[in-house]
């Protein structure tokens, strides 16, 4: 029978562990399914509980998905403090990411529990957890540059940026061995302070690229990808149900599956767009030629600012956490041809002089969670700024280097 708590009075220990337990299990399920797709009843299986124990402890999983967010928020406030101790930007960023990286080794080892994932926070729409996110979003800007250094504008284009390099990591940190964290964290430091410019390279103008295909569809299932597309950059696998996106469009469910199988077809649907428009992009920008930071310089810009406004935007990678797990690989193996791609045309200007000598893999995982991150970008910085020069062009000369514009 579950312990009561008398109002007015602390917690027993007793309940505070199995409260805490709860909200272990409530971070594992939003990690593999997402807020709406996470259950009491899969929260409380887990511990071998009915959905009733959790519910006496959480009135609902919204509640419960607040709890777990807040928890990992608490976490991140003290990896900040780990690296504010820097005394300069370079030091703090580098002290942040060695910090974050003993955490993952210490969640690895069973010394601290999972942090969540955030890409479907906004999606919770919980005051308590989008000020508290908010809150960590000003303690990455703290990491950053002073504003006698960096205009508001550019210090929340890069304090964004920065935080989503950080959140990607959970994306690769797998093909990682826990004894080469240190390094991880050295050779990511780097990376993201310093850029990946050659000493003496001057940044080159991004090309214009063409991304629409001419052959491409633009009547009613176009409609839907880009429907689909926006409410699951929003709201997640789970949140993009059949009735919203119909309701985006103002069909029928009837219309809907007219045009679309199922709604799983039309997610691989929409991934299989987003990989379309990049791998255009990046074929655009080899054909136009240069050197390998020219191409993969008009290559990221031309997606980024495809990204930022917002008509027909990618679906962000980090949609898969919550994608159902038998399509996941074959679309997880997408993004990771693109981030090879990514890593080759790296090593291509490492060849040619035009870009230092950096560690390709990591590189390539920063600049595809800028592309990933872009979408999101207007929320942070309002009056969306020139988006190459306060978000392209830190990624590529690095968050420490002399603001332009």
């Amino acid at each position: 029978m579950a312990e009561s708590v008398t109002i007015g009075r602390t917690p027993t220990r007793r309940y505070a562990a199995k409260r805490d337990a709860i909200i272990r299990s409530a971070v594992e399920e939003l990690n593999r399914k997402g807020v709406r797709g996470m259950t009491l009843g899969d929260v409380a299986a887990r511990l071998d509980l009915v959905p009733t124990g959790v519910i006496y402890y959480f009135r609902n999983k919204e509640e419960l998905a607040a709890a777990a967010f807040l928890k990992g928020l608490t976490a991140f406030e003290s990896l900040i403090a780990a690296g504010v101790a820097g005394a300069t930007d370079v030091e703090r960023i580098r002290m942040f990411l060695h910090a974050y990286f003993r955490r993952i080794r210490q969640v690895e080892l069973g010394e601290a529990d999972q942090l969540p994932v955030f890409n479907e926070v906004r999606s919770l729409r919980n005051a308590a957890v989008n000020e508290a996110y908010v809150d960590m979003f000003r303690g990455f800007r703290s990491l950053l540059a002073g504003p006698k250094v960096l205009s508001r504008p550019h210090r929340n284009a890069r304090a964004y940026l920065f935080l989503n390099q950080v959140t990607w990591v959970v994306a690769w940190q797998d093909q990682v061995e826990a004894a080469d964290y240190p390094r991880t964290a050295d050779r990511m430091a780097a990376v993201l302070t310093r850029g990946i410019l050659a000493e003496g390279v001057a940044w080159p103008t991004p090309r214009p690229l063409k991304l629409a295909d001419d052959e491409s569809p633009t009547g009613s299932p176009e409609l839907f990808l880009r429907a689909a597309t926006r409410l699951i950059n929003d709201e997640g696998y789970h949140g993009a149900s059949v009735e919203r996106i119909s309701a985006q469009l103002n069909v029928s469910k009837g219309a809907f599956y007219h045009h679309n199988e199922t709604k799983d077809e039309l997610v691989v649907a929409c991934f299989q767009r987003t990989f379309d428009i990049m791998w255009r992009a990046i074929h655009a920008a080899e054909e136009a030629g240069g050197s390998g930071l020219e191409v993969l310089v008009s290559a990221v810009s031309a997606l980024i600012v495809h990204q930022t406004r917002g008509g027909a935007p990618l679906l962000r990678t980090s949609a898969l956490s919550a994608v159902p797990e038998a399509i996941r690989s074959d679309l997880m193996k997408g993004f990771d041809c693109i981030s090879y791609r990514f890593a080759s045309i790296l090593c291509d200007g490492i060849a040619d002089g035009s870009i230092a000598a950096v560690d390709v893999n990591i590189a390539s995982q920063t600049i595809s969670a800028a592309i990933n991150a872009a979408a999101d970008l207007h929320y942070w910085t309002p009056d969306l700024p020139p988006v190459v020069d306060h978000f392209v062009r830190p990624l590529f000369e690095g968050l420490a280097s002399p603001p332009v514009g």
